[in-house]
């Protein structure tokens, strides 16, 4: 894809959970403090006009709750989408899991009335604490319906989860998130990066 759909014509929504949220419902400008606010300055040039409806521990089912009047309405001309990791979250600090069967059919329900142009982001989590390695079990498959949901509806795929872990691998997962599922300012950095490659 080409800058076309990063230009002042266009609309460009960003949903998700709590990584695009970021305080924006805080912020006057309604961007918040993260990868979504480094992209706005990044394309100071020539910006498109750029929502952001992220919502702190959203699951995809809660997406699906809110698409009409979040999402729908914007008569987005691109709509980017960053949920999974509430649903792997919560069956380890709630015992109230998400199935994969479950994830993918509210993911569906995302996807299904879209018309723009779309860009999926994997779900990613680096581990700084033991237990975490063993979200991957849950976490993994869920990764695997975003890429394969991707291709399926002709989305470009952001691969967070990959670049994460392996940026872990040279600077430290903390470095890039706190708690391994909030970014840092570095992990902001690289998601906004990531995104802004993917979609150029």
């Amino acid at each position: 894809m080409s800058d076309g759909f990063l230009d002042p014509r266009r609309t460009v929504v960003f949903a998700g959970d709590s990584v695009t949220d970021c305080g924006r419902r805080d912020d006057p400008a309604g961007l918040g403090n993260g990868y979504v606010r480094n992209l706005y300055d990044d394309l100071e040039a020539s910006r498109p006009r750029i929502v952001n409806v992220g919502i702190s521990g959203n699951r995809a089912v809660d997406l699906v709750a809110r698409w009409q009047d979040d999402v729908l309405a914007h008569q987005a001309d691109l709509v980017s989408v960053l949920v999974g990791i509430n649903d792997t979250w919560r069956r380890y600090d709630k015992g109230d899991p998400t199935s994969t069967e479950e994830f993918e059919a509210s993911y569906r329900e995302l996807l299904e009335p879209l018309t723009a142009k779309l860009v999926l982001v994997e779900p990613f989590m680096v581990a700084v604490k033991p237990e975490q390695r063993g979200w991957r079990e849950d976490l993994d498959p869920k990764i695997e319906v975003v890429r394969r949901l991707a291709a399926e509806y002709d989305a470009l795929l952001v691969p967070a989860d990959v670049e994460f872990n392996r940026q872990a691998l040279t600077v430290g997962a903390t470095t890039l998130a706190y708690d391994g599922v909030h970014p840092t300012a570095a992990g902001h950095r690289l998601l906004a990066d990531v995104w802004r490659r993917t979609v150029n």
